[in-house]
């Protein structure tokens, strides 16, 4: 059973695909989130946003071992409770309720759960917390997302708190992130707490759960990074979890 991969659910996003013939909505990821998973040694699955699993998250948290919430377009404000600002745009609410009821879900079951950029986000709003729409706005640059639908130059430090999960996960202190957004923490959701912060402007880049075995964000992309411990480490408590159940 131990040579068995553990089963790494991330949840698909919506979006409007070209492939073949077809101009259709789609179920979709970024390949690097799955190869990232198997290069550590996981089993990487697409769930697909739908009532099923907003009315009833077990039947698809039954069959993982471990779930990935990852980056995308932005969260609908109304999910937090504020008006959407100018540059709010893509939201998909059919995704923002599929996660909200998974996360919270493999939350209460202690399933070790990734957020990873807009998934960092909707941890937040899972635990109630709100969200800076517009970064800009608020730390006066665009450093976080330097150029659109790229990770060149994307580089910053993000300074992990000692001893922390996120710490523990990167393998240090001092992390080299790959980052790309436009929205970050604003409040933080009751029950989180905040890990790792940037250097460029003290915006909080990582929160965990400390009553759970293994709830972390983290606000860059580790899948991006071949070098990156993170997804690592979500696989091999996963496998722990395996060994402890």
């Amino acid at each position: 059973m131990s040579d068995i991969p553990p089963v790494i659910g991330v949840v698909a996003a919506v979006e409007q695909a070209q492939y073949g013939a077809w101009d259709r909505p789609c179920a979709i990821t970024q390949m690097t989130y799955l190869e990232a998973i198997q290069r550590a040694g996981g089993a990487a699955i697409l769930i697909p946003p739908g009532p099923a699993f907003v009315e009833d998250p077990d039947l698809i948290l039954d069959r993982i071992e471990a779930l990935v919430l990852a980056g995308g377009s932005d969260i609908s404000p109304s999910a937090y409770g504020a008006e959407p600002h100018p540059e709010t745009v893509g939201t998909v609410p059919e995704r923002d309720e599929v996660e909200i009821a998974l996360a919270q879900r493999a939350i209460e079951r202690d399933m070790p759960v990734l957020g990873i950029c807009r998934g960092m986000q909707m941890l937040n709003v899972v635990y109630g917390g709100t969200l800076i729409q517009h970064l800009p706005d608020v730390v006066g640059h665009g450093d976080h997302r330097r150029v659109l639908g790229s990770f060149d130059g994307s580089e910053h430090d993000v300074v992990l708190s000692v001893g922390s999960l996120a710490a523990r996960a990167a393998g240090e202190e001092d992390h080299v992130t790959r980052s790309h957004h436009h929205q970050g923490i604003d409040r933080v959701g009751q029950g989180l707490v905040v890990s790792g912060r940037s250097s460029l402007d003290d915006l909080p880049e990582a929160i965990e759960a400390p009553d759970r075995s293994f709830v972390l964000g983290v606000q860059w992309h580790p899948e991006a990074d071949p070098d990156s411990r993170v997804i690592g480490a979500l696989v091999q408590q996963a496998r722990r979890s395996r060994q402890l159940a």
